[in-house]
């Protein structure tokens, strides 16, 4: 399970979709999360889940990889889908003792979980075609008119960067810990809900100490090669857009027109 989590993590591939402007997929993907709450028929997710599809296609990452990711969300999903179908009034449909399942509960369940598998997929566009590097550097200077507020435009956007590096690097440590407590005994798959929380506390322990430890290593490398922030610093790469990211900009508004116009003339 612990493996399952894609995000953080790049995929290196030579795809359209690995071209872009680190900026122009920021965008893009938020852009991408906005359209999923802007309608509320099957019509919608149809149009949503084609534009996702194609995405997917043009990055060249593997579908599997893609889906995988899902895996570390699947409580989480459930629990959603299983909320929305239980809480919701309306119309009964299926009634067994004193618990209902309405029309509208059926409905909204199936919408939230189809709304978060695609938000879940369709953020790791992003994150699996885009280094942390052009991601910090993009998100220096999306943010870059907070400058004027005197806001620490690029520590920001480096803390950011950091964070999500270090989800791989977690993730893989949680599971080299988990590999030598199974190995002394530790029991992860007992039925018992109080015993597996504290067959967790040897896990969460050391992975706590191996983080502050490497963020401390960070730090003295960061000091060590004479790091003072974002104040005149220049980039070996500077970010420029080119032709191909205002057509992604392009089919993004065509995308969003799409997503609004068209459920409300065909509704299902």
């Amino acid at each position: 399970m612990i493996r399952e989590i894609t995000i953080g993590q790049y995929y290196p591939a030579d795809s359209v979709i690995h071209r872009l402007d680190p900026r122009t997929k920021i965008i893009a993907t938020f852009l991408f999360i906005v359209s999923l709450f802007v309608f509320d028929s099957f019509t919608g997710y149809i149009i949503v889940a084609g534009f996702l599809a194609t995405c997917i296609i043009l990055s060249k990452v593997p579908f599997s990889y893609m889906v995988k990711g899902l895996k570390a969300i699947v409580m989480l999903l459930m629990l959603t889908v299983i909320i929305n179908m239980f809480m919701t009034p309306g119309e009964p449909l299926i009634t067994v003792w004193k618990v209902t399942i309405t029309k509208e509960g059926f409905r909204a369940a199936a919408f939230m979980g189809l709304r978060l598998m695609l938000l879940i997929i369709g953020s790791s566009v992003m994150t699996l075609t885009t280094t942390p590097n052009n991601l910090t550097d993009a998100l220096e200077k999306i943010l870059g008119p907070l400058k004027v507020f005197k806001a620490p435009v690029h520590e920001i956007a480096m803390m950011m960067s950091i964070a999500l590096s270090f989800i791989p690097i977690l993730i893989e440590e949680t599971d080299k810990i988990m590999k030598a407590q199974m190995a002394r005994g530790a029991d992860f798959e007992n039925k018992n809900l109080i015993k597996r929380v504290k067959s967790y506390i040897p896990i969460l322990v050391p992975l706590f100490i191996s983080a502050f430890r490497r963020a401390g290593d960070l730090a003295m490398a960061m000091e060590a090669r004479c790091y003072r922030g974002g104040d005149g610093r220049t980039k070996m790469n500077p970010l420029k857009y080119c032709r191909r990211d205002y057509i992604a900009y392009a089919v993004c508004i065509i995308y969003l027109v799409a997503v609004v116009v068209i459920p409300r003339i065909f509704v299902i």
